[in-house]
């Protein structure tokens, strides 16, 4: 039995190396994903509205779950130093659960994307008929145009049905050169047409979320299976050293 223990040893110092590096890369996936719903709380919450009509939760899933991987993310360093069979199982229990709402979650964005790009037209449509260059929305439409050089929902003529292009005709966050953009051709629809970006609004973003929807699937169900990974070492590690704690007594 001293023999087989000693083969053991060796085994085990592997299994714990590599759970150990496996627990590091999983805290910094936490840190990562409390940064992101951060900046997504701080820095898209305007642009959520444009998406939803209501508040979105996502940024607060996304730090609460970033906060808890990196909690475990330590416990799980601590628990293969500390070599306790119980707190490796426990370890891997939390990683089932994070498996299974990944995968749950991932499966349903990839599903439910066509309804996500319906209510976003619906939304961003309705925030451009409303715009008065004054509310989070308009602001968040404004962002948007600037940031992406497009106009209006479908194109710029999304504007001429809007209850401010009487008032100051295409929004100048619509325009190429803002030097060659006077107040007066933005409210000629014949004049704006020359100013202001041709893209649609609506057509950038979908394509841009259809076009790299394989990617993102991938980069969510590659994070979501890496935990078995952590599992299945967690489980073998726990069973070699109960089995070698047996032995020894």
């Amino acid at each position: 039995m001293a023999h087989r223990r000693m083969e053991t040893k060796p085994v085990i110092f592997c299994l714990k190396t590599l759970l150990l590096l496996y627990s590091f890369i999983f805290w910094v996936t936490g840190v990562v994903l409390l940064s992101v719903g951060l900046w997504w709380k701080f820095m898209l919450g305007p642009y959520m509205l444009l998406i939803s009509s209501s508040p979105s939760n996502a940024p607060y899933v996304l730090t609460g779950t970033g906060a808890a991987i990196v909690l475990f993310g330590l416990f799980g360093c601590f628990a293969t130093c500390r070599g306790r069979p119980w707190m490796l199982k426990l370890y891997a229990a939390f990683l089932s659960l994070v498996f299974m709402t990944e995968l749950i979650a991932g499966i349903s964005g990839f599903i439910f994307r066509h309804e996500i790009k319906g209510t976003f037209l619906t939304t961003y449509t309705d925030a451009v008929m409303k715009y008065d260059g004054r509310d989070d929305r308009s602001l968040a439409v404004d962002g948007v145009q600037r940031r992406l050089h497009c106009c209006g929902v479908n194109n710029y003529t999304s504007w001429l049905s809007s209850v401010y292009f009487p008032v100051g005709g295409v929004p100048a966050s619509c325009c190429v050169s803002f030097s060659d953009c006077r107040g007066s051709d933005l409210k000629n629809a014949t004049l704006a047409a020359l100013k202001v970006y041709k893209q649609g609004c609506y057509e950038l973003v979908t394509s841009f979320i259809e076009s790299n929807m394989g990617i993102i699937a991938g980069v969510t169900f590659g994070i979501a299976f890496s935990q078995v990974i952590g599992m299945s070492l967690s489980c073998c590690l726990s069973r070699l050293i109960s089995a070698n704690q047996y032995e020894m007594v």
